[in-house]
């Protein structure tokens, strides 16, 4: 087995300085690196990353706690982290919370314990315990798609305002009575997208009707009940948003079960929209959210947290597309263009 011993004799140089070209410890001139490297990949070495993590206190690795990773939009999130991560030369591992306080707390614990340099976590609707646990532990950590305050680093997409423009188009389609499908009671994005929906009912002129606005829970089975109890009500709705991409498939089954026909009987428009949301007649109107760009500013935030852990926390918030089908119930037009992605306390 090649050594860094041997490393060192092929290059010419000291042990020490092919230490200090894997682990980036000290400065090393440019062509003395490059001997390092060259000899390194003549002969097949490989550093032992345990070794490495002792020295250096840094194991290379990230921890990514991310419920309902088989749902297409955080599968994407998934995708958009490891390219970054591995870009940087980091490692993943992956641990699924299932929206479970309890469960949440102890994959975070189990990671912590894994000597992860840092975590990345999609909160639950309920996440006090895992919060405080990786803040008594000064575990660096960046929040996904959920926020959970200001004092701490976060990345989501934008939520309010992409509903209020789902709204605004219904209403302006001739649409006053529009219900919203909204997600689990407790996450930020539920919170926010319902915010949207309230004030998209406002700024056109229509009032917030209780009965128009039902919880599915973030989940096809959730949402097939919620659509269940909007249709029954005394005046229906004449257009529905679902909040997510799980509660438009819930919807959808409602709907066809209920013999109603899209967009002929009751528009649709959905937050998130997936690869396959053009295969559906009639093609879906959704707001797409920029997945793996959540993702890779997730391991960016996280990067820079390692290097300066004393800096300002920041929230980023990225921008989402109206993607303009035929569910609405009027004619496809090309994408709005997004506007420029937002950063609060942001680093001068």
């Amino acid at each position: 087995m090649t050594t860094m011993t041997d490393v060192a004799r092929r290059a010419g140089v000291s042990v020490a300085t092919v230490s200090h070209v894997l682990n980036d410890t000290r400065p090393v001139r440019p062509g003395t690196r490059a001997a390092v490297l060259g000899a390194i990949d003549e002969l097949g070495y490989t550093p032992n990353t345990l070794a490495r993590s002792l020295v250096t206190s840094r194991t290379r690795s990230i921890g990514l706690a991310v419920s309902a990773i088989s749902n297409p939009y955080f599968t994407e999130i998934l995708q958009g982290v490891e390219a970054r991560a591995l870009e940087a030369g980091y490692s993943l591992l992956i641990t699924d919370p299932h929206d479970d306080p309890r469960h949440e707390r102890k994959v975070v614990q189990l990671l912590h314990e894994r000597r992860v340099d840092g975590m990345i976590v999609a909160p639950s609707a309920e996440p006090a315990g895992m919060v405080e646990y990786l803040a008594r532990r000064e575990v660096p950590t960046v929040f996904l798609d959920r926020l959970v305050g200001d004092d701490h680093d976060q990345v989501c997409a934008e939520n309010a305002g992409p509903v209020r423009q789902l709204v605004g188009h219904l209403a302006e389609s001739g649409h006053t009575r529009i219900g919203l499908v909204a997600g689990l009671p407790g996450l930020s994005t539920t919170t926010e997208r319902v915010q949207g929906y309230r004030e998209g009912l406002r700024a056109h002129g229509l009032p917030f009707a209780p009965e128009l606005l039902a919880g599915g829970n973030s989940e096809a089975a959730g949402a097939e009940v919620a659509t269940r109890r909007l249709l029954a009500a005394p005046e229906p709705p004449t257009a529905l948003i679902t909040a997510n991409n799980a509660m438009t498939i819930g919807t959808l089954r409602a709907l066809r079960e209920l013999g109603l026909e899209v967009p002929r009987d009751i528009a649709l428009a959905c937050f998130d929209d997936f690869s396959w949301a053009d295969l559906f007649t009639p093609r879906l109107t959704a707001i797409a959210q920029p997945s793996k760009d959540i993702g890779a500013a997730a391991v960016r935030l996280l990067l820079e947290r390692l290097a300066q852990p004393d800096r300002p926390p920041r929230t980023v918030r990225l921008p989402c597309t109206l993607v303009h089908r035929t569910s609405c119930g009027c004619a496809e037009t090309a994408p709005a263009t997004p506007p420029a992605a937002q950063e609060r306390n942001p680093i001068p």
